[in-house]
């Protein structure tokens, strides 16, 4: 099974599902004018430029797996540093999932009846646009992108330097969460889970 994730400069957000029984391999290609510094938990980091690509294979059966763009990023010569976004473990090579906000392609292989599930969420918020396009497979195989324009529209509350936070990283208590959501005129009954 192949994939392509795209780190873009250019907003659907919903889950599709295929059948595969194989490992897959990623491609992960940065079309942004900037530099970034890919991740993915499992599979470590690499640094591309505009054009570059990371073919990273990943093994059948992977779950709570993730990708991310990590923005601004300082590494000295073993690779170790920070991020502005999506830093993870300080160090180029990431051993864990990014600190918000940063925007996620998360996936899980050779799930229930040997489906491959694949999304992309804002759950730790956003810092760049991505695509993802399934290249290969059986079923109806969509692109999912959250390309808007998202930190440009970043509620002052919620914004971070070069991202956006979700409320539920920012407003650690229900109450607080739910006082900003009155206050927006956005109140619904929102969960964040919190795990301790």
């Amino acid at each position: 099974m192949s994939y392509t994730t795209k780190f873009l400069t250019t907003p659907l957000l919903f889950s599709l599902l295929f059948i595969s029984t194989e490992a897959a391999t990623f491609e992960i290609r940065n079309n942004c004018p900037y530099t970034v510094w890919a991740a993915a938990s499992p599979g470590g980091g690499r640094r591309l430029e505009r054009g570059q690509t990371w073919n990273l294979n990943v093994s059948a059966g992977t779950s709570m797996a993730r990708i991310w763009g990590r923005t601004n990023c300082n590494f000295d010569g073993s690779g170790e540093g920070r991020c502005q976004t999506g830093d993870c473990t300080g160090g180029l090579e990431c051993r864990g999932w990014g600190v918000p906000p940063n925007t996620l392609v998360e996936y899980a292989l050779n799930q229930f009846a040997n489906l491959d599930f694949y999304d992309i969420s804002l759950v730790d918020g956003f810092n760049i646009p991505i695509e993802f396009s399934p290249t290969s497979g059986r079923g109806n195989c969509q692109a999912v992108r959250c390309t808007a324009d998202i930190n440009g529209q970043c509620p002052n509350e919620l914004r971070a330097p070069g991202g956006c936070n979700n409320p539920c990283t920012v407003f650690k208590t229900k109450y607080q969460l739910q006082k900003y959501l009155t206050r927006r005129g956005h109140f619904r009954n929102i969960i964040c889970i919190t795990i301790i």
